[in-house]
C-alpha cells in the first residue's frame, strides 16, 4: 500500500513539473498558460550599406515586452554603399548557406549588381554587373522582392517601368526579362512590383499599387502567375484579386508565404496584409504603430512572424540630438492576429557601437530560424 502510494506521489510530482514546463504564469492574472515555442536563428536584413544586417536571434513570444531578443550582430558584405545598396536577400530554398541578392540603386558605372554569397564564410561567391532596361526611366528605385525555382533565381524590378528578371543559379546568366503591359500594367498606372514563389515552386505572386499620376490610391492588385511559364519569359495569369488601403499611406513591399502554403504575408507600408494563399482573399490586416513595413517573414511553423519596420529614433543628445530613421523587427501573432511587444533595432543598434548616426534604410529579410 504504502509503495502504491509512493509511486502515486513520484508521479504526480512528474506531471507537475512537466506542466511548469510546458506552461507559464500570466503575472498580471496568476493564471497559468500554455507555453509558447520559443525559436532561435540567423536573420539577414537589407541595407543601404553594402551590407547585411546579420543577426542572431531568441524569439520569445512567451515574453509579451520583448519578444525579438538579438544575442549577436554582424554584417554580410557585398559591396559598399555607393555600389551595392541592397533590399534583398533570397536563401536557396535546397542550400541554407547559399544567399542570392541584387541591388537597389544603380552604381557608378550605370549597372545593377546580381549576387550571391556564401552565408559560412560571409564572402561573395558571384557579383554580375548588369544594364538597366532601356524602357526604365530614372536611376532607382530597382531590384527589391525576389523569388526562386530549384534552377533559378528572379529578382523583381520596382522601378517606373517594372519587370520581372530570372537568372540561372549556377552562374547568373540573364535568361529573361517580363514585363506585364500584356495584363494591362502601363507606365503610369502603377507604382512599385514585388513578388516571391509559393514554396511548391508552381506559382509567382505580384503585388502591385495601382496608382493615378504616378501616386498609389491604396488599391493593390494581387496577381498569380504560372512560375513554369514565367521562369520560360512568358506571362500566364492563374489568380487575381484587389485589397484596399489608404491613399498615400499602404503601400506594398516585399511578402513571404508560410511554409505549409496556406497563407501569404504581404508587408503594406503603414500595415500589413495577411492573405489566403489560394483564393488572394484577405484574412487580416494589422496596422503598425512601431513604423513603415516593408517585409513579413513567417517562422517555419507558420504560427508566428518578424515584421520588418522603418522606424523613427533620436540619437544624441543636447546639441548633438536629431531624428534618423532605424531598422526594426517585430513578432506578429498568427493566431491572435495581433503584433507582439516592442520592436528591436538591427541598424542602429549595431551602428552605436561605431559612431555611425546616420539613418539606416532597411528593407527585406531572410532567415535561418529552427
Amino acid at each position: 500500500m504504502k509503495k502504491r502510494i509512493l509511486i502515486a506521489a513520484v508521479l504526480t510530482v512528474i506531471a507537475f513539473f512537466s506542466y511548469l514546463t510546458f506552461t507559464s504564469m500570466n503575472t498580471k492574472t496568476g493564471v497559468a498558460v500554455a507555453s509558447k515555442k520559443t525559436y532561435t536563428g540567423t536573420l539577414y536584413v537589407s541595407g543601404h550599406g553594402g551590407h547585411f544586417a546579420k543577426a542572431d536571434v531568441t524569439i520569445d513570444p512567451n515574453n509579451a515586452e520583448e519578444p525579438v531578443k538579438v544575442n549577436n550582430l554582424d554584417r554580410i558584405v557585398i559591396g559598399d554603399k555607393t555600389t551595392h545598396q541592397t533590399h534583398d536577400p533570397r536563401i536557396d530554398a535546397d542550400n541554407k548557406d547559399l544567399m542570392f541578392w541584387s541591388t537597389y540603386k544603380l552604381d557608378p558605372g550605370n549597372k545593377v549588381h546580381v549576387g550571391k554569397s556564401d552565408l559560412k564564410t560571409g564572402n561573395v561567391i558571384k557579383d554580375v554587373a548588369i544594364d538597366i532596361d532601356a524602357r526604365t526611366k530614372g536611376p532607382a528605385p530597382l531590384y527589391c522582392g525576389s523569388g526562386q525555382t530549384k534552377n533559378s533565381y528572379i529578382p523583381v524590378v520596382m522601378a517606373g517601368e517594372a519587370y520581372i528578371d530570372v537568372f540561372d543559379k549556377k552562374d547568373l546568366q540573364h535568361k529573361h526579362r517580363v514585363f506585364l503591359n500584356e495584363l494591362g500594367y502601363k507606365p503610369g498606372g502603377y507604382k512599385f512590383f514585388h513578388g516571391t514563389n509559393t514554396p511548391d515552386m508552381k506559382s509567382f505572386v505580384v503585388a502591385i499599387n495601382l496608382a493615378e499620376g504616378g501616386n498609389p490610391n491604396g488599391k493593390i492588385d494581387i496577381l498569380m502567375l504560372d512560375l513554369k511559364e514565367l521562369e520560360n519569359g512568358k506571362v500566364k495569369l492563374l489568380a487575381k484579386n484587389t485589397i484596399t488601403g489608404e491613399p498615400g499611406k499602404t503601400i506594398t513591399f516585399r511578402e513571404f508565404y508560410t511554409k505549409d502554403g496556406k497563407y501569404l504575408l504581404q508587408s503594406g507600408g503603414d500595415r500589413m496584409f495577411l492573405l489566403d494563399a489560394k483564393t488572394l482573399k484577405l484574412i487580416d490586416e494589422e496596422m503598425m504603430s512601431a513604423g513603415e513595413n516593408h517585409d513579413v517573414m513567417p517562422t517555419p511553423d507558420g504560427k508566428y512572424a518578424i515584421v520588418t519596420l522603418r522606424a523613427p529614433v533620436n540619437v544624441g543628445i543636447e546639441e548633438g540630438s536629431k531624428t534618423i530613421t532605424d531598422g526594426t523587427l517585430q513578432v506578429y501573432d498568427m493566431d491572435t492576429k495581433k503584433l507582439v511587444g516592442k520592436s528591436v533595432s538591427v541598424c542602429v543598434a549595431c551602428h552605436g557601437k561605431m559612431e555611425i548616426k546616420e539613418t539606416s534604410i532597411l528593407c527585406g529579410l531572410d532567415g535561418n530560424l529552427k
